[in-house]
């Protein structure tokens, strides 16, 4: 586990898409985000970028004013990077905490601290690399998980996942980090993006219903949400 998953090309074997379907909905949810807090970036880094989708999605849809980056350190998924490459989006097989000089007007990090051993370091790395950070963290430590055998050690397993959270625990994580957190909501991907399992499918219905009576107790209690968090 670790970086030799995603070296090795494991994470590939497992996920040749590299989430690319899931993409241009992760994009909107950021260029909604941005434009309710007035934020314009021009320079835009992505941390673990995997095959360029989101940026590129998002090249399309802001225009040509922004210069976009992206950092991966696998192999595979830098190849898919190339094709997506252009004069204003960039790619490079490389981890970012290695370079030093570089500073952005915003850096993506979407659903990849879960994946990082040290993610304190790793936080600690990256907080003056740009002015605005935006995060994107699954929340898979719920009672269903729980008291469900083997459903975390599936996730590692199978996503690569080492670290688990609930919404307290990641803005906690952040707020000892001394990250100042401007908004954070939850994302819907059970209900807006297609189930990959009729598992997936069936568990939308309980899942939208007690939403709608207590955001946090369902999130805590059945997952199926992650977390946005935009923060300095």
């Amino acid at each position: 586990m670790g970086k030799d998953m995603y070296l090795s090309g494991e994470y590939f074997e497992k996920h040749p898409s590299w989430g690319v379907e899931d993409s241009a909905w992760k994009a909107d949810n950021i260029i909604r985000t941005l434009n309710r807090n007035g934020i314009q970036p021009r320079t835009i880094c992505e941390v673990g970028c995997g095959a360029g989708e989101i940026l590129y999605q998002l090249q399309q849809k802001m225009g040509q004013a922004s210069e976009f980056y992206g950092y991966e350190i696998s192999p595979q998924a830098f190849e898919l990077c190339q094709k997506r490459a252009n004069d204003k989006l960039h790619f490079k097989l490389q981890d970012i905490l290695e370079e030093e000089g570089v500073f952005f007007d915003l850096i993506l990090l979407m659903d990849v601290i879960e994946h990082v051993e040290d993610y304190f370091g790793f936080l600690r790395g990256i907080k003056q690399k740009s002015t605005y950070k935006l995060f994107h963290i699954p929340l898979n430590l719920t009672v269903e998980a729980i008291v469900r055998p083997k459903a975390l050690s599936k996730i590692r397993q199978i996503c690569g996942h080492v670290h688990y959270f609930t919404k307290d625990l990641a803005l906690q994580a952040l707020k000892e980090l001394e990250y100042g957190v401007i908004e954070h909501f939850y994302t819907n991907a059970c209900s807006e993006l297609p189930a990959r399992s009729k598992k997936a499918y069936f568990a939308k219905l309980p899942r939208s219903f007690f939403f709608t009576i207590n955001k946090d107790w369902a999130v805590r209690f059945f997952g199926g949400r992650s977390l946005m968090v935009l923060t300095r």
